[in-house]
């Protein structure tokens, strides 16, 4: 059993694995898998002004709009960290990186939309995994704000 896992049983959290073939890109799961790409989450570690880590959290479907996740976490400004720093950070690797169960522990920011499934899909620890979770659980547990932070301009495969 890997740690992620070890964590959501002694969190008594609901949750499900699937295997799937190595993927680093959100659009790429969606397509091994046929998981609706807007219930697979995009899990993107950044930095704020002030030199705090984040996480965004959004709809694969959808690209982020940074300002907007400035504004919800009533900061400057907020950057995408490198896959190096993210995964240094998450202790998951790019591809990987799950909503919850971080190494580090982060303020989050959960968009709305995602509101609307009873149950999302995020990186499982691994490439080859995804990890499927109840919304109210991703909340509850990473303390997300949860706010409008992707853009307008519609779906896209941006930063992924």
């Amino acid at each position: 059993m890997g740690r992620l896992e070890s964590y959501l049983k002694a969190e008594g959290i609901w949750h499900r694995f699937i295997d799937k073939e190595e993927t680093v890109h959100t659009k790429d799961a969606s397509q091994v898998t046929g998981i609706e790409l807007r219930r697979i989450t995009k899990n993107l570690a950044c930095r704020t002004s002030d030199g705090e880590c984040v996480l965004l959290i959004i709809p694969g479907d959808r690209r982020v709009d940074l300002k907007a996740a400035a504004d919800a976490l009533r900061v400057k400004n907020v950057s995408l960290l490198s896959p190096r720093e993210s995964e240094s950070v998450t202790g998951y690797p790019p591809g990987g990186t799950p909503s919850i169960g971080h190494d580090s522990k982060m303020r989050a920011v959960l968009d709305r939309r995602l509101l609307g499934f009873e149950t999302v899909f995020c990186g499982g620890g691994r490439r080859d995994k995804l990890l499927e979770l109840r919304t109210k659980d991703v909340l509850e547990k990473s303390g997300a704000v949860v706010a409008d932070i992707c853009s307008e301009t519609g779906p896209s495969s941006g930063l992924s």
